[in-house]
């Protein structure tokens, strides 16, 4: 800090007299001009500077970011995020690992205790949630009693941790959305901490999060972005988190969004855009003056769907926007004073005639051109404006699966199925409609407007079908509260749309199960149904497994869509339903005017609802303050659980770590083709009986009935394993079958993944994945890497992948190649029966080329070179140490 100590700058709040590393005083040393640098490579660049100094933090780091330039540089440098996020499906990992860690670490002879996060870390249990029970009355207390009866360990488990961890602190179910409460609740814009000389020091709040749509709080001006479960832990644990100087594109913003267009299809359209320009691995930054008449929930569907259209984050900088929408939720008056000087100060606010930021090239959207709209049926940057859903979703029936189609043949399908008293379903039936998930329950303008759709709809007879399972599930406990005040949450609720959950519900796939006459008329007719949700994602196999055709939308338009019953129509100019009278309801008749819902937008932004709401946070499961606490600093592994298992990856550890062997003859497990999501690499929904996972629950006493999912089972690897390739839509193409299986030679017999892995691991035959484009898309979970490490996956070689994945595989150990360009798996004629051989992997180096030597079945031998994607010298370590975890213990054990 010698270099820069003469950056230190106080400013007062009050009797407040707060200290902070001054970016303008910076520029006059370096002799640069800051202010041009996106708003998002400056928050980066304050925290080496506040960091400067420390361990693995020096001024060369400053310096080197300070220079930045349009192109992205080579030299990599450490960030510390200020805090952590976790949510309960990825965050329980996360604690098992850590309770791992210190029980490694005690057999060691060393002290558990030293396992401790150095920095906050906040879990928010949302994800476990499963709508059993919707569209009726009693729906929330059904399926809160439902929650804690399958998850008890897993929150007694959770218990611990927060008695053990002195940094963690776990918020209980039925709170909200970590997400929503992060926007809400958690976060300051501004950190204040306190040294030990009692110095009070400022600097931006930033974070991590295991969940990917962590990015959505860069609505706030608040910089996060989402890292698998181990990055975090490395983080938790003092590790900086590696990084390359960022290419920034920025997007500007200009117009205003016309009505009946919504901040969700603003998001719908930014993530096509930006998925046709490719920013994978970028930092996108929005700038322009549509961001004068763009409030902070507008902006938050747009931030959160930056893992959609690929990018490491999506950020809105500090403005007047800021400031409103942290009076509107409840933050102290004095914080907000915090954030407007220090941002000022510190030229991190947007306005004021600021100079345009220096970006490596600029996108530019007229928020005039949206229209209303939705994505899918798979993909959710494969927007459709509303008057041509009908028309692509019946051309999609007969295309092939891989024109984006469902291959139905004429007459092995019926277009017309009886439910019995449900009625008769065709293609296309809507047979879930959910308003649910972070990405738009967070905003009051679309579920205030949702609201007026349905109290018109009631006003005019309309009822929703009988086989729509209809379900509210919002973000958090202030939506309802507004709602009630506007006078709407009664018509909502007059078609189904009870408060089922506060939490991810649908969208993480717990939608629950469907009616079991509609579930049987889409089995029978093989019907292509479809689901529509007020989400972010609508992968392959996510929502429900009868859902084939699944569709992104506003909340106004999932209710629109649950009175249509189906998708096979035209919105935008068809009947939405009939009145009592016969006579026809268009959309327009039910949208209600700008001026009705700015007349309710007031009740949304009072601040006593925000403070009520998380003033009594203890108060809102008295279950979860009923269950058992442990002071152990050591967690007891009950061998009997079938939830909670320590896992085997310190098992024959070494303090130090041998050579990284070759590989020498590996076998191919599976060959997948574009866009394969963590997914499908590992389902979060349900669990199939007769799937590896159910069969090895059925044979721990477990009922079908009990098996809950994917997501609530990641603290147990044996069930993780089991499921990894699991999805029931996953493809690989060394077979001709859908699901989860694969082609063993030389008989080529049909078996599970998981099955075909351990014939390999008893001959001692490493085994390699092929894969095609955007491999590892979507959500963060670290099970889509650990669950091929396990399987003894040592190397992926695909076309591309998404950034978190990649680093989620070479923080497992298991080495990322990505094929030359315009090559593939199919391009060299791979089929997946040849075996793969890879050496100098002891002495690897970021990005060189490694030689892939292929031997064919018949004796032929090939060589192709594939780039190293360990992109930074600290993961090349990960990877010479096993992986991040391996590591990290090392370091414990030498300290």
């Amino acid at each position: 800090m010698t270099d820069f100590a003469d950056t230190i700058r106080e400013f007062t709040v009050g009797a407040r007299r707060l200290r902070y590393f001054s970016l303008p005083r910076l520029g006059v040393q370096v002799d640069r001009d800051l202010s041009r640098l996106p708003y998002c490579v400056r928050i980066l660049l304050e925290g080496l500077l506040r960091q400067a100094g420390r361990a693995g933090f020096s001024a060369a780091h400053v310096r080197q970011l300070a220079a930045w330039e349009h192109d992205r540089g080579s030299d990599e440098f450490p960030f510390l995020p200020g805090r952590v996020l976790l949510q309960d499906f990825t965050g329980v990992p996360c604690v098992v690992d850590l309770a791992a860690l210190r029980g490694a670490l005690a057999r060691l002879g060393r002290d558990p205790s030293a396992i401790e996060p150095l920095i906050p870390v906040d879990l928010v249990i949302d994800h476990s949630v499963q709508l059993d029970k919707a569209g009726a009355p009693g729906a929330l207390e059904a399926n809160v009693a439902r929650e804690f009866e399958r998850n008890r360990e897993r929150y007694e488990f959770l218990r611990w941790g927060q008695q053990a961890f002195s940094r963690l602190r776990v918020l209980p179910p039925g709170l909200g959305i970590c997400h929503q409460v992060n926007m809400e609740y958690l976060a300051g814009v501004v950190r204040v901490e306190t040294d030990a000389e009692g110095r009070e020091t400022a600097s931006p709040d930033t974070l991590v999060g295991t969940d990917s749509h962590t990015v959505m709080i860069n609505a706030l001006g608040v910089l996060g972005w989402g890292v698998g479960g181990i990055e975090a832990e490395a983080a938790m644990l003092g590790q900086p988190i590696p990084l390359l100087p960022p290419r920034v594109t920025g997007v500007r913003l200009v117009g205003r969004l016309p009505p009946p267009a919504t901040a969700t299809d603003l998001a719908l359209v930014v993530t096509q855009r930006l998925r046709q320009k490719d920013v994978v691995e970028r930092f996108v930054e929005f700038f322009g003056p549509a961001l004068d008449d763009l409030g902070v929930a507008d902006r938050a569907p747009v931030a959160n769907m930056a893992p959609e259209y690929g990018a490491t984050s999506g950020f809105f900088p500090v403005d007047a926007a800021t400031l409103r929408y942290l009076a509107e939720t409840g933050r102290t008056a004095e914080q907000i004073e915090i954030v407007e000087q220090y941002c000022r100060s510190q030229g991190l606010w947007r306005g004021d005639g600021a100079p345009e930021p220096a970006y490596a090239d600029v996108l530019e959207i007229d928020l005039s051109d949206v229209r209303a709209g939705v994505a899918g049926p798979r993909r959710p940057h494969d927007r459709i404006e509303l008057p041509d859903v009908g028309r692509q979703f019946r051309e999609a029936l007969t295309a092939p699966a891989d024109r984006k189609g469902f291959a139905v043949e004429a007459g092995r399908a019926a277009d017309a199925e009886p439910a019995g008293a449900k009625g008769t379903l065709g293609h296309g039936a809507v047979v879930i409609a959910s308003i649910t998930s972070c990405t738009n329950t967070s905003n009051p303008a679309l579920l205030l407007t949702a609201g007026l759709v349905a109290r018109r709809a009631v006003e005019r007879g309309l009822r929703v079908p009988p086989w729509v399972k209809t379900s509210f599930a919002p973000g958090s406990r202030a939506a309802t509260t507004f709602l009630r005040k506007a006078g709407l949450l009664d018509a909502l609720e007059r078609l189904g749309f009870h408060a089922a959950a506060y939490g991810c519900a649908t969208c993480i796939g717990n939608s629950g199960p469907l009616d079991a006459e509609v579930a049987d008329a889409i089995r029978r007719g093989r019907l292509v149904a479809a689901a529509v949700l007020s989400g972010n994602r609508n992968f392959e196999g996510r929502i429900h497994p009868l859902t084939r055709a699944n569709y992104l939308c506003s909340p106004p338009l999932v209710v629109a869509y649950a009175l249509r019953g189906t998708v096979n129509a035209d919105l935008a100019n068809e009947p939405v339903g009939h009145d009592p009278q016969g006579r026809p309801v268009l959309l327009r008749d039910l949208w209600p005017s700008p001026q009705d819902l700015a007349a309710l937008l007031p009740l949304a932004a009072d601040p006593e609802d925000y403070r009520r709401a998380y003033g009594r946070i203890d108060a809102i499961a008295p279950e979860w303050n009923a269950l058992p606490e442990s002071r152990s600093a050591v967690f007891a592994w009950d061998p009997a659980s079938t939830y909670i298992r320590e896992p085997t990856f310190f098992d024959g550890f070494e303090t130090a770590p041998r050579p990284v062997p070759d590989l020498v003859d590996a076998a191919v497990l599976a060959v997948f083709g574009d866009f394969i999501t963590t997914d499908h690499l590992s389902p979060a929904g349900s669990i199939p009986a007769d799937s590896p996972a159910g069969r090895y629950l059925v044979s721990r006493g477990v009922a079908p009935a009990d098996f809950n999912s994917y997501g609530a089972r990641r603290g147990n690897h044996e069930v993780m394993i089991r499921g990894t390739f699991g999805n029931i839509r996953i493809r690989n193409r060394m077979v001709d079958r859908e699901g989860g299986w694969t082609a063993v030679p030389p008989d080529g017999e049909i078996v599970p993944i998981y099955d075909a892995a351990l014939r390999y691991r008893e001959r001692g035959v490493p085994l390699v994945v092929l894969a095609g484009r955007l491999y590892g898309a979507g959500s963060s979970r670290d099970w889509a890497a650990k669950g091929p490490a396990l399987l003894g996956v040592r190397a992926v070689i695909a076309e591309s992948y998404e950034r978190i994945h990649r680093s989620n595989l070479a923080e497992m150990g298991v080495l990322p190649l990505q094929f030359p360009s315009g090559a593939n798996a199919e391009r060299l004629g791979l089929t997946g029966a040849e075996r793969i051989t890879i050496r100098g992997l002891a002495d690897l180096k970021p990005g060189v080329a490694a030689a892939v030597e292929v031997r064919s079945p018949d004796g032929r031998a090939s060589t192709f070179d594939a780039t190293v994607r360990l992109d930074t010298p600290i993961e090349v370590e990960y990877f010479r140490h096993g992986g991040v975890l391996p590591y990290v213990l090392r370091e414990y054990a030498r300290r």
